[in-house]
């Protein structure tokens, strides 16, 4: 059972380039990247919501008026991720955004591991999972170092300093997906049906995203979302939802059975690893760029940090 949620996360975790390149379809489709989120997250919530519907655990959501409510909350930590990157990645760069966002999550990990927090089942820190955490933080280290100057947006971390307001900034969008995941598994426990469970977290977020849209149309100015532009759109652009409802859903899941951090760590390994790919061949419509040796190595340090954390 434990080889099974391992190998979920890993998958989990290298359909996240797919949901980068479906999202820039769709954003650009749009002209909104607040409302292709939106959109995005309400395909996912559709898409839990017949999941659920099909195998019969529909009823399961009649339990939440007696749950506290706060276990209903965790979609509220995708809107602020996506609001905090789209924050992040013109002020610290895109690869070094994506290393601080590593960080936080392998820090909150720990901390959700190591207290029990949240529901989360004690495990006390030992030599084993504290290297195998520093290993991954090492090897984001790494990836960041061997991605600089070759990524879209990475010389924005130069040409401005990283002040300690953005960089706490990151280290806590991070750090919510984890929260996230534990936070899910308390509403798991209470109402016993994950994909009911997965849609209740996406209706949320996607509240939660409209309200961000109503407000940066009003407030900042920001473009209202076309829709005109949609048919134009390659089919792909449409996977994001099922991308993010696979790792959502695999991740709450996989907490109880192999850790937060073991779940977290081999998501992440999955999404760096895909991402080589990704940039190596330009798959999805984004970018090609160079993969240097120095983001190799990283990959395989971080990799055998979570190795490490697997069997910790």
């Amino acid at each position: 059972m434990e080889a099974l949620f391992v190998a979920a996360a890993l998958g989990a975790g290298a359909l996240l380039p797919v949901q980068a390149g479906a999202n820039a379809q769709l954003s650009r489709a749009v002209g909104s990247p607040f409302g292709a989120t939106a959109l995005q997250l309400g395909v996912g919530s559709g898409l839990l919501l017949l999941v659920a519907l099909l195998t019969g655990t529909l009823a399961a959501l009649a339990g939440l008026p007696r749950v506290p409510w706060w276990h209903a909350a965790g979609g509220t930590a995708s809107a602020f991720y996506v609001v905090s990157t789209l924050l992040l990645f013109p002020r610290l760069g895109a690869v070094v955004t994506v290393g601080l966002l590593i960080a936080g999550q392998m820090l909150a990990s720990l901390a959700l591991d190591t207290f029990g927090l949240l529901g989360v089942a004690a495990k006390p820190a030992t030599a084993v999972a504290l290297s195998g955490t520093l290993a991954v933080l090492a090897g984001a280290a790494l990836i960041v170092r061997g991605q600089e100057g070759v990524g879209v947006g990475a010389g924005a971390a130069a040409r401005s300093p990283e002040r300690p307001g953005w960089t706490a900034l990151a280290l806590a969008a991070g750090a919510v997906l984890p929260v996230q995941g534990a936070v899910n598994g308390l509403l798991r426990r209470d109402l016993g049906a994950p994909f009911a469970v997965g849609a209740v977290s996406f209706l949320v977020a996607t509240l939660a995203m409209a309200g961000v849209l109503l407000l940066a149309t009003a407030l900042l100015r920001q473009p209202r979302p076309r829709l005109a532009g949609l048919h134009a759109m390659p089919w792909w652009g449409w996977l994001g939802g099922v991308a993010g409802a696979a790792y959502v859903t695999t991740v709450f899941t996989a907490i109880p059975v192999i850790g937060t951090a073991g779940a977290v760590g081999l998501t992440v390994a999955g999404q760096q690893a895909a991402s080589v790919l990704v940039d190596r061949y330009g798959w999805f419509r984004l970018p090609r760029r160079p993969v240097s040796g120095l983001r190799l190595a990283g990959v395989a340090v971080l990799l055998a940090g979570v190795a490490a954390l697997a069997l910790a």
